[in-house]
């Protein structure tokens, strides 16, 4: 009789929610970190809650912000936990917010692709970005990432400089144009889908 009663008074599990997104941007907190290549992440969706007039507010693991947009729910996410423990937060709210896998979409940084370039992927390797690594051993491969280049004009052995270092004044110059392509690549990605917006938003 007792089991039944646990089974009768077991809290129903909340479904997935097909109409809500999680876009995760990845970065480091702090001022140091401010307006660095490492942060393209942050920048993001920091652009998205200008653009939809949010506020991110300080919460478990990351500042969470959320808006509607053509009938889907957006949960911009940077995760306050470092670069290199971004799965932990991310798994977080993508089950806090019953977010499924397919309506994630992680934004990092890449020095393997050439600066003003963006790569948006449905599932893939880490390619050696920590944040990945982490959000791979956390929760698989399989969800979307959009990899923007920061490029690779570094000497041999500067590359932790060259990706926790600032703009250049060129680079500072096209960075608000990309940033708001990204944003507008994240907006597509939650309502005409994966593969439409790698097609139309792809750039070499």
């Amino acid at each position: 009789m007792l089991d039944w009663l646990k089974q009768l008074f077991k809290k129903k599990e909340i479904p997935l929610d097909p109409m809500k997104y999680l876009i995760a941007g990845l970065g480091n907190m702090g001022a140091e970190y401010d307006n660095t290549r490492h942060n393209i992440g942050f920048d993001v969706v920091d652009f998205l809650a200008k653009e939809f007039e949010v506020t991110f507010k300080n919460d478990q693991l990351g500042d969470v912000a959320e808006f509607k947009h053509k009938g889907r729910t957006f949960v911009l996410l940077k995760p306050s936990t470092y670069m290199n423990r971004s799965g932990k937060a991310v798994r977080f709210w993508m089950q806090k917010k019953k977010v499924p896998q397919n309506n994630l979409l992680v934004i990092i940084d890449d020095l393997n692709l050439p600066f003003g370039t963006q790569r948006l992927r449905g599932k893939g390797s880490d390619g050696g970005h920590n944040g990945l690594k982490d959000i791979n051993q956390m929760i698989g491969n399989n969800y979307a990432r959009l990899r923007i280049g920061i490029g690779s004009d570094f000497y041999k052995g500067q590359q932790v400089n060259h990706v926790l270092g600032e703009w250049t004044d060129e680079e500072s110059k096209a960075l608000p144009d990309l940033i708001k392509y990204a944003a507008d690549t994240c907006k597509s990605f939650g309502t005409i889908g994966l593969s439409f917006t790698m097609n139309q938003y792809n750039k070499k």
